[in-house]
């Protein structure tokens, strides 16, 4: 059985800057008393020109000995913390409201983005340290351990063809991912390698943002990955469920002048006034959420996490 998959989804008339109350809200549970707790979150959406946020704090029981909030090298917000009271549940929630443009025309439809995508490669559209290109090529390099196989760049192969514009080739990779892999809950976690991804087609939003990455680096591009979240629509007649949310991720691309397109493989079309920004990256390690190293004797924990996303009118 065939599918028709879903038209890549341009910027509509419907369009228009949206308010959101997001809470991201992650709960530790452990069989045993944990004696000190360290962690380090990504929480706090980023100000951009298209986003602004509004209201944001971070609430974290117990209340923790110290605490202090940073920048990271890629201009993220970065929160750390130490709990010292002993505890057998651990509760860290972001909350937040942001303001998110649409996306703006002019990064789609004039400029770099109708070049060649050849001629958006960083390190050809300037190689002196501190110019556009030059501060973008980090984005160019693959990982360590490598993603870039022969697998990744005869699939990259198929949608940057010479000379074809930059914005075309990432529409059609963008629709080529969307349509080639399936959308699979608990397939994959988030050590899972881009070489397993390509093998089983098959994964969540980001396996499917690491390969359309992996795709754009073989070709010479700069590509990051991007952590947010996902306004989304409860089904026709349903109500729409509290904390039924959940992370996402995207990737963007870099353009010649220092602007990047963002698209969302997961859902065939280009990052719009849905998706809230939070952190990004070279890849998925450099962003988490959360992450942390606790003291204790306990064996099990569990882990619950309730992402709440609710349009403010």
């Amino acid at each position: 059985m065939t599918t028709t998959p879903l038209p890549f989804s341009e910027r509509t008339s419907a369009s228009r800057t949206r308010t959101y109350r997001v809470v991201h809200r992650t709960t530790y549970t452990y069989d045993d008393s944990v004696s000190s707790s360290y962690g380090r979150c990504y929480l706090t959406p980023r100000e951009l020109s298209d986003q602004r946020v509004l209201e944001h704090h971070i609430v974290i029981d117990p209340e923790p000995s110290d605490r202090s909030e940073g920048v990271d090298a890629f201009g993220n917000v970065d929160t750390f913390f130490h709990v010292t009271t002993r505890h057998t549940v651990l509760e860290v929630a972001g909350e937040s409201v942001v303001e998110v443009d649409p996306l703006d025309e002019a990064v789609t439809e004039a400029g770099p983005a109708l070049e060649p995508w050849e001629l958006a490669r960083p390190l050809g559209a300037a190689g002196v340290a501190g110019e556009p290109g030059a501060m973008a090529a980090q984005y160019s390099v693959d990982l360590q351990p490598p993603e870039i196989d022969d697998a990744v760049r005869e699939y990259a192969a198929s949608f940057f063809t010479p000379g074809k514009p930059l914005v075309e080739a990432v529409r059609d990779l963008t629709t080529g991912i969307y349509t080639d892999f399936r959308y699979q809950s608990g397939s994959t976690s988030v050590s899972t390698r881009v070489a397993t991804v390509m093998e089983r087609r098959e994964g969540v939003c980001q396996d499917f943002a690491r390969v359309a990455i992996a795709c754009l680096r073989s070709r010479g591009l700069a590509a990051r990955y991007v952590s947010g979240y996902l306004a989304t629509e409860p089904p026709p007649g349903r109500d729409r469920v509290v904390g039924a949310g959940a992370t996402h991720a995207w990737a963007a691309v870099w353009l010649p002048g220092g602007r990047w397109l963002p698209f969302d493989p997961t859902n065939n079309k280009f990052v719009d006034e849905r998706h809230i920004t939070v952190a990004w990256g070279r890849d998925y390690e450099d962003v988490p959420p959360l992450r942390g190293v606790i003291y204790t004797d306990s064996k099990k924990s569990t882990i619950k996490v309730a992402v709440d996303v609710a349009p403010i009118e």
